[in-house]
């Protein structure tokens, strides 16, 4: 399973939110690009980047994150936040993102979904942020009336690279991840799982790594903290 260190952009600098609130936010850097580059000189082999400011319905990030993505070249990028045409994907991947990552839309679109991942097979990941067994959307300030395991078939019946599924109750509180409904979906959708929220420390990462179709794992909060050490958690799920 692979760690996937997250850097979130806000206004410029690298944060970690606390349930997805914009007003719980803690700074851990101001330079994201630098971050981004530290996780991948210890080793990470895919980041996670995410345009809060675009999430949120600002002005988009597109140049910080395209700077990420030269800094930490050759390893790979998944890119998200604010995503919500067609041209927005184009220019995320233009910009050298291999994966974007699309939420709110995809969860309420299911004609767009269709349509970009035609348009970019393989490279599209869709979030599944949940809070119980629907879906969150709008910067996870509303509930939709899919189910995660509706949204999940969905994209996989499109063709979607993967899913991310986060718990946004347990998003950067370091409480531990929900792994009951982490292999629930996994289980449920023959596609790969990408797992997010909540996890604290190296068991946790073992946990998942052991549930079928869970690929890999973002990590934030406890990455910056030092709860996980980045090179001692890749070389014990390595061995």
């Amino acid at each position: 399973m692979t760690i996937i260190p997250a850097v979130d952009i806000k206004d410029g600098r690298c944060v970690r939110l606390r349930e997805g609130r914009a007003d719980q936010a803690t700074v851990f850097s101001d330079d994201p690009v630098a971050m981004a580059a530290r996780w991948a000189g210890l080793g990470a082999e895919r980041l996670h980047v995410i345009d809060l400011d675009g999430a949120f319905g600002a002005v988009r990030q597109t140049a910080l994150v395209a700077a990420v993505v030269v800094a930490v070249a050759p390893v790979p990028v998944e890119v998200g936040g604010g995503l919500r045409d067609l041209a927005a994907v184009e220019a995320t991947i233009e910009a050298g993102a291999r994966w974007v990552v699309l939420g709110t839309r995809a969860a309420l679109d299911a004609r767009f979904l269709g349509e970009v991942c035609r348009a970019f097979p393989d490279r599209v990941i869709v979030a599944v942020d949940a809070r119980g067994e629907r879906v969150a959307v709008k910067g996870w300030t509303e509930v939709a009336d899919t189910t995660t395991a509706e949204l999940g078939m969905r994209a996989r019946d499109v063709g979607a690279a993967a899913l991310l599924y986060t718990d946004i109750t347990r998003d950067g509180t370091e409480q531990g991840p929900n792994v009951e409904h982490t292999e629930g979906l996994a289980r449920t959708v023959d596609l790969p799982v990408l797992a997010s929220g909540g996890v604290a420390r190296l068991e946790d990462l073992r946990r998942l790594a052991s549930i079928p179709g869970v690929v890999g794992t973002v990590v934030g909060r406890a990455l910056y903290t030092g709860a996980i050490d980045l090179r001692q958690a890749l070389t014990a799920l390595a061995c």
